[in-house]
């Protein structure tokens, strides 16, 4: 009676299931219903399907049940920490994708101190890595919210940024070599752990930011820092956005490439937080005037931590004097500093959802214009949706501002879902025309891909069209993610670049 059970049981197998498992082991592959936390984005804003989740443990494994899947012509959906924000890592609800994970791919490959340089794998969460580096004596500086449980390839596939991009960049600026599973299940072995080297295309770009859509990154060999003496941290509040731009441009003259992070909160962010999380303490009571904007400020110092205090002093002293800043407080301790950082990597989100929701943007606009456009679109916001609140705050430095908005107080939380297509257009059509882009350091993903339509002229679309086509041409890599699924059709055939080559439909996305 055993025998014919497991004879039946092993009938139902999916076959393609089957062959994963021979590449991977049993526990590793499963079917799609087995592992729903896979299926289901970060904001639960999208709920997919998959015909399996494989977690390979090796680089070649991961190119084996890529040439597996290619042969088969089956959509492979990368994934990392799974923290995507715009649905990048979700399956879409056809059933046919395999969820490829990779967080079995954890391992320190190498420290090269001499030459200031880490090499780690794709699933190496982005907390282990900055601890890693320290316990070294360096610094590894990407720094994010997720930090905690988003991983490396994550962060290179969508070049995730964080609150020191000022002084360090992207996650793509603090790369120098990948290693990369094409979508033929080829590994390109580029682990270069170079400053230099122009000696062809910049294929190590290409694939950062790519979102999984050209590859799958496996490896990366990334940059260190020495490690600060001290850090000095400041929380400053002032009178409006112009005020803000005042005190960068203070804190950038006397700071130089001391100045790490320049966090910037608006009035109504801030009150909100003692508004609804009245446990968070603030640095200071939030007030009724709207115009009120906080910047959260640090320093790190290679001489001294007396040193970094007297710099501090000195900047926050000719704020003051100068009218750029109305109070300011100076962490005096580790726990100081990071109750400043709590209320940013923390509070703020929090508070919005015990608000009801927000209708999220990630925005970046030049730093000059910032004043300008937080004006004009909230008077364009309230003049087609009067009593909607705007929660605004994110890195000054680079312009990347988290550009978030909230119902008005007398609405219900149904009102977001009902106006949220009209919010984002009218946000996203005031960024562009501010010479600013949609899409910052979240990526597109699915939640932001048709608007590239919008926003991009079709020679960009064309262009990322044919090099998605000649890196990918049966379209198998993350389908349904960045490049929009009604791109302008390319002159030749009239047809999307798209189409696999056969000709076929383009796999859609719900």
């Amino acid at each position: 009676m055993t025998d014919i059970a497991e004879r039946s049981t092993a009938a139902t197998v999916d076959p393609l299931l089957a062959e994963l498992r021979q590449i991977v082991g049993e526990a590793y592959a499963v079917p799609g219903v087995e592992a729903p936390d896979a299926l289901i984005d970060q904001r639960s804003r999208y709920v997919g399907r998959a015909r399996a989740v494989v977690r390979p443990g090796s680089v070649d494994e991961v190119a084996a049940v890529v040439r597996l899947l290619a042969r088969e012509e089956v959509p492979i959906v990368p994934q990392g920490g799974h923290t995507s924000l715009v649905g990048g890592a979700t399956p879409d609800d056809s059933g046919r994708a395999v969820v490829l994970s990779l967080k079995r791919l954890d391992r320190v490959r190498a420290i090269d101190l001499d030459n200031d340089t880490i090499t780690v794998e794709a699933g190496v969460v982005l907390r282990r890595l900055q601890d890693t580096a320290r316990d070294a004596g360096r610094l590894f500086p990407l720094s994010l919210g997720a930090e905690d449980s988003c991983t490396i390839g994550g962060n290179l596939g969508s070049n995730a940024g964080g609150v020191q991009v000022l002084r360090y960049g992207n996650a793509r600026d603090l790369t120098l070599g990948l290693e990369v599973v094409t979508p033929s299940g080829e590994i390109w072995h580029g682990l270069r752990g170079l400053r230099k080297d122009n000696s062809g295309y910049d294929l190590r770009d290409l694939y950062i930011g790519s979102e999984g859509t050209l590859g799958i990154i496996t490896a990366a060999t990334l940059k260190l820092y020495p490690l600060p003496v001290a850090q000095r941290t400041a929380f400053v509040k002032l009178d409006s956005s112009e005020s803000v731009l005042a005190l960068f441009r203070l804190a950038q003259a006397d700071f130089g490439a001391s100045l790490t992070a320049f966090e910037a909160i608006s009035g109504p962010a801030y009150a909100l937080v003692q508004q609804r999380m009245p446990e968070e303490r603030v640095p200071f009571p939030a007030e009724p005037n709207a115009e009120r904007w906080y910047v959260l400020l640090e320093i790190s110092d290679n001489e001294s931590d007396h040193h970094a205090a007297e710099r501090m002093e000195h900047v926050l002293e000719a704020a003051l004097r100068d009218g750029a800043a109305l109070d300011a407080l100076v962490a005096q301790s580790l726990a100081h500093s990071q109750g400043f950082w709590r209320l940013r990597q923390y509070a703020l989100g929090r508070a919005q959802a015990c608000d009801g929701g927000i209708v999220p943007h990630d925005i970046s606009l030049p730093v000059s214009a910032l004043p300008d456009f937080l004006r004009r679109n909230e008077a364009h916001l309230q003049s087609r949706l009067p009593g909607v609140r705007v929660f605004a705050y994110g890195h000054i430095g680079d312009g990347n501002l988290h550009y978030h908005i909230g119902r008005p107080i007398d609405q219900p939380a149904t009102y977001l879902a009902t106006h949220g297509a009209e919010i984002t257009q009218i946000v996203h059509d005031d960024v562009v025309g501010f010479g600013g882009s949609i899409a910052a350091e979240h990526g597109v993903g699915r939640s932001k891909r048709d608007a590239l339509l919008r926003h991009k002229s079709p020679i960009e679309l064309r262009l990322m069209q044919a090099i998605k086509h000649a890196l990918d041409p049966a379209g198998i890599m993350n389908p349904g993610q960045l490049l929009p699924l009604n791109a302008p059709a390319d002159g030749a055939t009239g047809r999307s670049a798209l189409l696999n080559p056969r000709g076929s439909s383009p796999i859609h996305s719900s």
